[in-house]
């Protein structure tokens, strides 16, 4: 493990939430004034906007694609991935409003899941800015043996949970924030309850220790905060992914990460080590698979840090998952 220096100027942190905001912003107005299949028709000018006036989100999202798609990145490709990013936002709305019935959710590993919360003791579940998170709170609302609570940091947080405020009060009545005291304190009785506590274990607001990996073949790092929290407090961790598959569908998938329960204490960092090394690896199996479905929009494969000069990085293996995503799954992900 290595701490990173102070965050650079290209970090998500220290980078305008612009796109995420403002798009949310845009999409709550047209979703609930004016339907779903009007909002979809507006959805391709935000697309083109972003596309010609966000010159950052569109240097990110041609770094990406490039390592995503393993070539570089057409005019079209950008395109498609804006466009998969505001169709989540937008369809965000209407998964807070409780409208299932719109949507088409396909998952797989559900089982893995509910077998680990047979005990009740809560576990906690690692997902990434890839696909739409806001589904697997939404199976907890329409499924009330699955109650999920959120951890996210603080600003991001109050953020959230303004704007979910305005669309559904209800919404923010299981959104964890962290950074202050009782923190840790609240998710542990989450967990004891039986919750599933997610968390998207993909950033760091630059102050956390990170750990070396590879995604689609280029070097980058992911925060171990996460994780260390689950091997403290002792829970099984599953991996989740929501991706966008056009129109109204959805694929889910869980694969599990990592059981920290009656892991010896002597033991932990190295089963944290290797369940971050798998999460990477599901990352670029998910990206390599689904590759429109990436929404961070900054330099996600930041130069090395000084502190790692020298060092070498720990590859992602190929990912022994029990979730498969075909060519012609990946071929059905286009703007409709």
């Amino acid at each position: 493990m290595t701490s990173r220096p102070a965050a650079n100027p290209r970090s998500w942190a220290n980078t305008p939430e612009r796109s995420n905001m403002l798009m949310l912003r845009i999409m709550t107005w047209i979703s609930l004034r004016l339907g779903r299949r009007t909002g979809r028709v507006i959805l391709h000018l935000i697309a083109s906007y972003f596309l010609l006036f966000a010159p950052a989100s569109r240097r990110a999202s041609r770094d990406y694609l490039l390592l995503a798609l393993g070539r570089p990145a057409k005019a079209n490709d950008l395109y498609h991935h804006f466009f998969t990013f505001a169709a989540t936002i937008h369809d965000r709305i209407y998964l807070i409003n409780r409208r299932f019935d719109l949507f088409d959710f396909e998952v797989h590993g559900e089982e893995t899941l509910r077998n680990l919360l047979v005990d009740g003791k809560g576990l906690f579940l690692m997902g990434a800015h890839l696909g739409s998170f806001e589904v697997i709170r939404s199976i907890g609302r329409k499924n009330p043996d699955l109650r999920v609570a959120m951890v996210m940091h603080q600003e991001n947080a109050q953020k959230i949970n303004a704007m979910l405020a305005a669309i559904n009060p209800e919404a923010i009545q299981n959104i964890i924030g962290l950074g202050h005291i009782d923190s840790m304190i609240e998710v542990s009785q989450r967990l004891d309850e039986g919750y599933i506590v997610g968390i998207l274990a993909d950033r760091t607001p630059g102050h956390d220790t990170l750990y070396p990996v590879r995604i689609l073949g280029a070097d980058t790092y992911l925060p171990t905060g996460p994780f260390r929290m689950a091997a403290l407090l002792r829970r099984p961790v599953i991996f989740m992914t929501a991706l966008y598959m056009g129109d109204n569908r959805y694929a889910i998938h869980f694969d599990k990460l990592a059981d920290f329960s009656n892991t010896a204490r002597g033991q932990r960092e190295l089963v944290m080590q290797e369940s971050i090394v798998k999460y990477a690896a599901l990352l670029d199996h998910y990206c390599r698979a689904a590759p429109y479905n990436w929404f961070n929009f900054f330099d996600f494969w930041q130069t090395t840090p000084v502190a790692m000069s020298g060092k070498k990085l720990t590859a992602a293996p190929a990912p022994n998952t029990t979730s498969t995503i075909t060519t012609n799954t990946i071929t059905t992900i286009t703007p409709s």
